[in-house]
């Protein structure tokens, strides 16, 4: 029995597997932000439903360093000396939230994904997952010539490259209130507040009315403010399959992907992914595909602990 974990800026989802990965025992979702600590969670959850599991591991948002995690977008850290001796066991398992999604795409169907570049029929090697939900995440799968290996990393942090005069000033902007202005800081949850803000010169509108409005056609600056954010999405999804040399494929993750698919593919998100100079052509190879699967890093923080944990 495992104890699996997806701990987000915005909800943290708990599960108990047995077996069978897409099949869950229980689940619970919480609010974050609600909550003290995932210690305070992993207690309710397990009084909600009695078990004792063999193995636990969590994806959380943030870097992961020698078992701990200060999440990016929480105010409390998650560490795994806390919570082993809590679930009985001699080690847990924490992994970058990006890190278990990335682990998960094994575990998904053709129905799990929208696709919106097929890209080369025999496309093959290294994948990248691009995720921007409350904030933006990245990860890679490296190919060995047999498999792929998942590995963590903090790409949504890099500094924010404007491609025209529009970009820059909202880099401009943001640069004026938070000094360093990464890739978070506009392709998600709060990037999207931040370019209504820079539009509009205010907004009192949380990302999902801003999205909303936007879909409905409801409000010229939602619409605006959404296009721009798809547009930088595409263009740092394309970034990070030139760096990871992603010929396998780019996966976009994060909550927020599924919900504006309308916006991806009018165009504009395909348009900055492969508008590359000399590597347009490779980037027009690359398939792009929308993860739907909301429980896709608990999948895979189970997957990862079946692995690393219990190995065979």
């Amino acid at each position: 029995m495992i104890l699996a974990g997806d701990i987000g800026g915005t909800n943290t989802r708990l599960a108990l597997v047995d077996g069978d990965v897409r099949r869950f025992e229980a689940i619970e979702i919480y609010p974050s932000a609600a909550h003290e600590s995932l210690e305070e969670m992993v207690q309710a959850f397990l009084r909600t439903h009695p078990a004792q599991p063999t193995a636990a591991s969590f994806g959380v948002a943030g870097p992961v360093r020698d078992g701990h995690v200060d999440v990016t977008n929480l105010a409390w850290p998650v560490d795994a000396t806390r919570l082993a001796p809590l679930l009985h066991l001699d080690r847990v398992l924490l992994l970058n939230d990006l890190e278990a999604n990335a682990w998960g795409i094994s575990a998904l169907s053709s129905d799990d994904f929208h696709v919106l570049s097929e890209g080369d029929r025999d496309a093959a090697g290294n994948v990248g997952v691009c995720s921007a939900g409350t904030g933006l995440g990245e990860a890679g799968l490296y190919w060995d010539g047999e498999r792929h290996h998942v590995f963590a990393c903090e790409g949504g942090h890099t500094d924010f490259a404007p491609l025209d005069e529009v970009q820059e000033g909202l880099r401009e902007f943001l640069a004026r209130e938070y000094g360093h202005v990464s890739y978070e800081r506009v392709c998600s949850g709060m990037g999207l507040v931040n370019i209504y803000r820079y539009l509009a010169g205010s907004c009192s509108l949380d990302a999902a009315r801003i999205s909303s409005l936007a879909l409905a056609e409801a409000d010229e600056t939602a619409v605006a403010a959404l296009d721009l954010m798809v547009s930088i999405y595409g263009a740092e999804a394309g970034n990070l399959a030139l760096k990871l040399m992603a010929t396998g494929g780019i996966y976009l993750g994060g909550g927020i992907a599924p919900r504006i698919l309308p916006r991806l593919r009018a165009g504009a998100f395909m348009e900055a992914f492969t508008t590359k100079g000399r590597f347009s052509e490779l980037l027009g190879a690359i398939p792009v595909r929308v993860i739907l699967n909301d429980r896709t890093a608990l999948m895979g923080a189970a997957l990862a602990a079946a692995t690393v944990l219990q190995p065979r």
